[in-house]
């Protein structure tokens, strides 16, 4: 034959028919198979192994711990984890609450100190301003402030008013011994309680704070003595006029009438 190899040649009679599979496409699994160098044994045809058994890919079998329980233990896992985030989200978000809050005392704390600080040096140079104002005060009551010694003393009165200096202590008001200094006191059925009546020296205030006590004279309520029945007196008997008495001025005037 010509155009063909054929294996049988050189081959004595008992020797058998050996036959190979050189398709590239697997029949059975329908897959590329991988070139292999093909070798022929070594110890004969006997001990070679058909093609067929050789060229079957063999399928990776399933891990052994593979399983259901895998997939719900990962969740497990999964579940844990966000619930330990979420704790610590939690506990995170409080601690910065509560810095905050803490911060916020803080500050108003510091303005609130401030502000105490601030009107206490204001009240200091205030009070040390008083005797200044009572000299003033007087000056006026005796005519002696005039022109323009008058006018600066305004100015100063209504500087130290402005930034929250108010005066007190007048005749008429309700004793208060808590910004009243009593030095003087009377009784009078003129008043219905403990009242000023007279003003040594006035009392200054500054804001909440107060400077100075008042100098005042109280006045109590005094009940007045009831007077004697009208009916009473006319019923009187009179005496009769009594040898060198002089007779009454009703009687007079009867005795001349006779």
């Amino acid at each position: 034959m010509t155009g063909r190899y054929d294996e049988t040649e050189g081959r004595g009679p008992d020797e058998p028919v050996v036959v190979r599979d050189r398709r590239r496409i697997d029949p059975l699994t329908g897959e590329v198979r991988s070139a292999a160098p093909e070798a022929e044994p070594k110890d004969g045809p006997k001990h070679a192994a058909p093609a067929e058994e050789q060229a079957v890919p063999t399928e990776p079998e399933p891990a052994a711990h593979a399983g259901p329980g895998l997939g719900e233990s990962i969740v497990d896992d999964s579940v844990s984890v966000a619930t330990g985030l979420e704790k610590e989200l939690a506990e995170r978000t409080a601690d910065l609450q509560r810095l905050q809050a803490e911060y916020a005392n803080y500050r108003k704390r510091v303005d609130r100190d401030r502000e105490q600080v601030v009107a206490g040096a204001k009240a200091s140079v205030v009070g040390d301003l008083l005797p200044l104002l009572d000299d003033l005060e007087r000056a006026e009551q005796h005519g002696d402030l005039t022109g323009a010694f008058k006018a600066v003393g305004e100015k100063l009165v209504g500087s130290l008013q402005r930034s929250g200096l108010e005066p007190f202590g007048a005749e008429g008001e309700p004793f208060d011994p808590s910004v009243h200094e009593a030095v003087q006191h009377s009784t009078s059925p003129d008043v219905a309680g403990p009242t000023v009546t007279t003003v040594m020296r006035r009392g200054y205030r500054f804001g909440e704070r107060v400077l100075r006590a008042a100098l005042v004279g109280v006045t109590d309520h005094e009940p007045g003595a009831a007077p004697a029945p009208a009916s009473a007196a006319q019923d009187a008997p009179v005496d009769p006029p009594v040898g060198g008495e002089l007779p009454l001025e009703g009687e007079l005037f009867d005795e001349n009438n006779r």
